[in-house]
């Protein structure tokens, strides 16, 4: 019994010192994103990892943004109004200064909206950017946007990084940045005599020191100490963050929705057959799969869409309906039926990741109870079959999953399907929307262009510091929401 109360004490005196030296913490609230140097690049231009994307929506708001849960907060835009038919929206831009002191006016915001969906753009929310008509500066403080057709969410689609507002590299705010000699950028607010706005609700002033580097070094930073988050964790370095000897809340998992499974990277081949690509598809047993991932609210997924997005019930395939046992032997079957020269070996790109080799190997299991040989070859690597996709969705529409697989973008398509989502997008009502977008569902169903597995996996180490940091579906933490001033 000494012994037992002797290791159960050393264990709580590491995690009580763990949370103590942290809580103790008055300075600069102290952040690693997963990924490469924090830098506030162009998003129509280059792609934005875990740092800069926390860099960008901090220090380079939009004219909304996301709130700790994911709900829509104003950023650039004070308030706004939807037109009864849902076709415009007018935002009225509060009273705020680039950096410079210079007044941010609409026509810059409105220009810098319509260069995300230019020609030239590299946006990759430029696709979903095609619903907008017209980006018009009404006054020097009234932006409107006009919509072919209603767009549900619209809004959420404005709060993503990916539409902050820059000009000649300069942020527009709420939060100023400093480089620092480590690489590191010290993120502030202004001060209060140097807002804008008299009665302006208060903000939290507490500085962010914002960092990037590898899984296990952030993971290792945080155990002992030296930070009070990590953030941009995704289901390749979970396995880094579950070895880390962290404490169980700690952890923390968005319950994030897009798309995360394989896509067809080749329609040469036996994969050019549906036929085939649905075996594949059918043979996964994906609550084995979600299960030994041990990830809380996670659940297997069989269709491209998830259940409730846009109010539409997905396309399922018909073996959904069948016992796995069942499958299995339907899968064999329509191998054999395909009387291929020799046994099928598949190439699947993913990323060399603890936690993606994991998946690799339930996946390659599932696949050798049919005859079907997998090998994993590298993400780039150009005689791939297969390949991961792992995405969050940025906006609550169908049409964001269902894009993914139009003939500009999708080895495997089809026209119907291209066309009945053009018709989607210019459907006057919300109605013949959801029927045009259903099916192109249902024709992608049976084409199988994709094979779904779960939702994306997102995780995040989380201090008691942290008061503020929420789980939300779009896995977006913004800078103002990590942390709650005491009064």
């Amino acid at each position: 019994m000494r012994v037992e109360w002797r290791a159960f004490g050393a264990a709580m005196a590491t995690v009580l010192a763990l949370a103590g030296c942290r809580a103790e913490e008055t300075g600069p609230v102290t952040v690693v994103g997963i990924g490469g140097a924090p830098r506030l690049l162009n998003p129509n231009a280059d792609p934005l990892d875990a740092p800069s994307a926390f860099l960008v929506q901090s220090s380079a708001q939009g004219l909304v943004r996301f709130d700790a849960a994911g709900e829509i907060e104003p950023a650039l835009a004070e308030r706004w109004i939807v037109s009864n038919d849902g076709l415009r929206y007018t935002f009225r831009l509060a009273r705020l200064n680039w950096t410079n002191g210079s007044r941010i006016t609409a026509e810059q915001v409105a220009a810098r909206l319509r260069a995300a969906g230019a020609s030239p753009s590299r946006n990759p929310l430029k696709p979903l950017l095609g619903a907008i008509d017209e980006i018009e500066a009404m006054t020097d403080e009234v932006i409107e946007i006009s919509l072919k057709s209603p767009r549900p969410n619209f809004l959420q689609l404005l709060a993503q990084p990916e539409m902050a507002v820059l000009r000649n590299g300069e942020g527009s705010g709420p939060y100023r940045i400093a480089p620092r000699p480590d690489g590191a950028m010290l993120l502030t607010l202004p001060r209060p005599e140097e807002d804008e706005e008299d009665g302006a609700p208060e903000m939290p002033r507490t500085p962010i020191i914002l960092s990037a580097a590898r899984a296990g070094l952030a993971v290792a930073r945080f155990g002992e100490g030296d930070v009070d988050g990590v953030l941009g964790g995704t289901l390749g370095d979970l396995p880094v963050a579950r070895q880390g000897g962290l404490p169980n809340n700690a952890l923390a998992f968005d319950p994030a929705a897009g798309l995360f499974g394989f896509s067809i990277a080749s329609n040469d081949g036996p994969l050019a057959s549906a036929e085939l690509r649905q075996a594949l598809s059918m043979a996964i047993d994906r609550n084995a799969l979600v299960a030994g991932l041990a990830i809380p609210a996670l659940s297997p997924r069989e269709t491209l869409l998830p259940a409730g997005v846009e109010g539409l019930a997905p396309a399922a395939p018909a073996w959904t309906a069948l016992p796995l046992s069942e499958r299995r032997a339907l899968a064999v079957r329509t191998i054999a039926a395909a009387a291929l020269p020799s046994r099928l070996r598949i190439r699947v790109a993913l990323p060399d990741a603890p936690g993606y080799r994991l998946l690799f190997a339930y996946v390659r299991r599932d696949w050798a109870t049919i005859g079907v040989a997998a090998e994993r070859v590298a993400p780039n690597a150009k005689d791939a079959d297969l390949r991961l996709i792992d995405e969050v969705a940025p906006i609550g529409l169908a049409s964001w999953y269902l894009r993914h697989f139009e003939c500009t973008a999708s080895r495997i398509c089809d026209a119907g399907a291209d066309l009945s989502m053009s018709m989607a997008r210019i459907a006057l009502t919300a109605q013949a929307r959801r029927g045009f977008l259903a099916n192109a569902d249902r024709i992608l169903a049976d084409a199988a262009p994709f094979i779904p597995l779960a939702s994306p996996v997102r995780w995040s180490l989380v201090s008691p510091r942290l008061t503020g940091f929420r789980a939300n579906v779009f896995a977006r933490h913004h800078a103002l929401d990590l942390i709650r001033e005491q009064p």
